[in-house]
């Protein structure tokens, strides 16, 4: 069988976090692939860097989603997050659950967690019992498990029950995120605002490191929506969290959110996780009503 082999650039040089602003941008979600059957493993020894990475296969044969090469670890990197020291962007896209289309029976989100050539590099699995799920809704607070190639659990992300209104500015959203589980490497805290959805990105010690912003009105309607990260001075815009337009249909009928994170490449990995938690937060917070429900403001 003919494979296509396609040489994987070096990393470009990263973006400074205090220098001015640059364009940014990255591609749109990448569609079409299906999830890779049990027992696929990435090709090579794990832990060795690969340099070709097969991404098609011979017309006809089912599709499957290539494995990210796991890189070398750098030093003082938590495991599991080595994956993220060689790319600027990240691709969340969330699994359909047929139960919960057909009957609105609220289910664990699953989402496959991929980098801008489609390869994946991680899949998160919510793990929320029932009765939560189904009486507290997009409110609940959750336990997201992300796992890498091996099965490993190297992040986790705590969300506890908080209030959702206005009224109640001491007690907004907020995440935390392991890496690896059980020690803490950041925070996102909601922060108050009577328009604007507003979050602050912390560290492990709670110092804070980032801001993000979103938009006034929380509406997609066949455009992507953008919460830009910038520095703690508002002075410059250094990365985006985008939920990406999925479809009139899925927008209509489905709680299915695809999103995408871009980041500095040089940005300390634990941050970029953080980002990542974010992310979850955002969906949960303003895109996991169904069929044709989203809230239009913070509030």
């Amino acid at each position: 069988m003919d494979k296509q082999n396609v040489q994987m650039n070096p990393p470009h040089p990263g973006t400074n976090l205090t220098g001015p602003p640059g364009h940014i941008g990255y591609p749109g979600p990448q569609a079409g692939y299906a999830v890779p059957p049990p027992g696929y493993a990435s090709p090579g020894p794990v832990g060795f860097p690969v340099q070709h990475q097969p991404v098609t296969g011979h017309p006809g044969a089912p599709t499957q989603v290539p494995w990210m090469p796991a890189p070398l670890p750098p030093l003082n990197c938590p495991p599991g997050l080595e994956y993220l020291t060689q790319i600027d962007q990240l691709l969340i896209h969330q699994q359909i659950e047929l139960l919960e289309v057909l009957i609105g029976f609220e289910t664990n989100n699953k989402y496959e967690i991929k980098n801008s050539l489609g390869q994946r590099i991680y899949f998160a699995a919510e793990d929320t019992d029932c009765c939560t799920r189904n009486c507290c809704g997009p409110s609940r607070p959750f336990t997201m498990r992300i796992l890498d190639n091996m099965g490993r659990e190297v992040i986790t992300l705590e969300r506890p029950l908080r209030c959702t209104s206005c009224c109640f500015p001491c007690c907004l959203q907020e995440i935390e995120i392991q890496a690896p589980p059980g020690v803490p490497v950041g925070y996102v805290t909601q922060t108050w605002h009577p328009c604007l959805p507003k979050f602050t990105i912390q560290n492990e010690r709670r110092e804070d490191v980032l801001r993000i912003s979103g938009p006034c009105v929380i509406c997609s309607c066949c455009a992507d929506i953008d919460f830009e990260v910038k520095s703690l001075d508002d002075k410059y815009v250094v990365g985006k969290i985008s939920k990406h337009w999925t479809g009139l249909i899925k927008e209509l009928f489905t709680d299915v959110d695809n999103f995408g994170i871009q980041f500095p490449l040089d940005l300390d990995v634990k941050m970029k996780a953080v980002m990542l938690g974010a992310c979850f937060l955002i969906d949960f917070m303003f895109f996991e009503m169904t069929r044709g429900e989203q809230r239009a403001g913070v509030w």
